[in-house]
């Protein structure tokens, strides 16, 4: 197994595990880990936010009819749940939102003014992969995904915010330190017109939509790879795609063209004409899955997160017993200033607790001794510096900075 696979490393960091008891594909995230989960969930809604997302939040579960009427159930059966029975009705465990979506976008008539009406949510799906598929936090059967559906009034709008989310994925990507043609690439996924049971629909959409996105993406003057037989039965899609340690390619990240789901959910708005018109949608995903995104970064980063992201920012280590309290002060501060910090006053050798905090992957180490506390001072160590003694505030202040700016 290769030193940087996130299965091996996420355990022995204590970021998560997956218990045989609790079931197959199901990973448990355990403290340090779901830090990384929230930070990462953070980081989405601040961005999306920035550009007009509106986040909203919808059941885990709704009724089979909901699937039946977006197409889902049959044509996506084989990934969905059994139904559950309550009350003689049959629900299901959700494998996406966008039916949830699309019915909370129709509770009222929506004016051309409102649109493009950007739909966010970070939603926990549940989706079924045969045993032999699951694969960590890659391939799960369960997972939370940072999703949206942009609903729009005409198709060069759908174009525009189609560019826009390719934007944003970048834009992240760009903060997670991933580059473009190295770290990943993109696929624009066809239709395949001689199954019409997975791809129903007239030729003449497909094509349309499919020059879209492929004029899109040579304007955009970036390289990609055409697909056929990869789209969803909705439409074609633009795929972000990644491999992971053990070099298996898989789709992180999907913007998509839809041309099914507004005639499937009559989305409609009331145009400045007086009249009502059919919308266009957008289905797209600004970092994806929120645990295969970690799996990625684990392995890019070799479990050494970049300080925004990092379980335990700092470790306060104290030379003596003497000096454990102005160590407890030091984190005191820290805490305050909103970076996570942890004092290691142990009875173990200076360097066995120092080693311990490099093992974990920890960005500063902060040594207190006789001089510090006299200074008000700490001796920073970092992953790739021994700094030295430098002003507590000082160091506050930078580290904090560090956080705010996700450095």
């Amino acid at each position: 197994m290769d030193e940087r696979d996130h299965k091996k490393l996420g355990p022995e960091l204590e970021l998560f595990y997956i218990d045989p008891v609790v079931g197959k594909g199901l990973p448990m995230f355990l403290p340090k880990g779901t830090i990384v989960k929230r930070e990462l969930e953070k980081f989405v809604i601040e961005e999306e936010t920035k550009r007009g997302y509106l986040h909203v939040s919808t059941p885990d579960i709704a009724n089979l009819d909901l699937y039946k009427k977006s197409g889902h159930y049959p044509h996506y059966k084989d990934s969905m749940y059994a139904p559950i029975v309550i009350d003689d009705e049959e629900y299901m465990l959700r494998p996406m939102t966008c039916p949830h979506h699309f019915q909370m976008y129709s509770m009222k008539p929506r004016s051309y003014r409102e649109l493009p009406m950007r739909i966010a949510e970070l939603a926990q799906l549940y989706r079924y992969e045969q045993s032999g598929e699951l694969m960590g936090l890659i391939r799960t059967r369960n997972f939370c995904l940072a999703d949206a559906h942009i609903i729009c009034a005409s198709e060069e709008q759908a174009v525009e915010e189609i560019g826009g989310a390719l934007d944003l994925i970048e834009h992240m990507n760009g903060v997670f330190g991933l580059e473009l043609g190295k770290d990943y690439r993109y696929r624009l996924s066809q239709g395949d017109r001689t199954n019409q049971e997975k791809y129903p629909g007239n030729e003449i959409a497909w094509d349309k939509a499919e020059n879209l996105l492929r004029v899109l993406m040579q304007q955009r003057g970036v390289e990609f790879e055409e697909a056929a037989g990869e789209a969803s039965f909705y439409g074609p899609k633009i795929d972000v795609q990644m491999k992971n340690a053990n070099g298996k390619e898989d789709t992180a990240f999907t913007v998509q063209y839809d041309f099914v789901m507004p005639e499937r959910f009559d989305l409609t708005y009331i145009g400045e004409d007086a009249q009502e018109h059919r919308a266009f949608v957008v289905h797209r995903s600004s970092i994806g899955s929120i645990g295969r995104t970690m799996a990625f970064l684990i392995e890019k980063y070799a479990g050494a997160f970049p300080v925004w992201l990092s379980p335990v920012q700092t470790v306060v280590i104290p030379v003596a017993e003497a000096h454990a309290e102005y160590a407890k002060s030091v984190a005191a501060e820290l805490l305050e200033g909103g970076v996570r910090a942890e004092v290691d006053a142990s009875p173990e050798t200076l360097g066995k607790r120092i080693r311990d905090a490099k093992t974990g992957k920890v960005p500063y180490i902060l040594v207190v001794g006789e001089k510090e506390v006299t200074d008000d001072s700490v001796s920073v160590e970092s992953r790739t510096e021994k700094m030295g003694a430098v002003p507590r505030a000082d160091f506050t202040t930078r580290i904090v900075k560090e956080i705010q700016d996700r450095a």
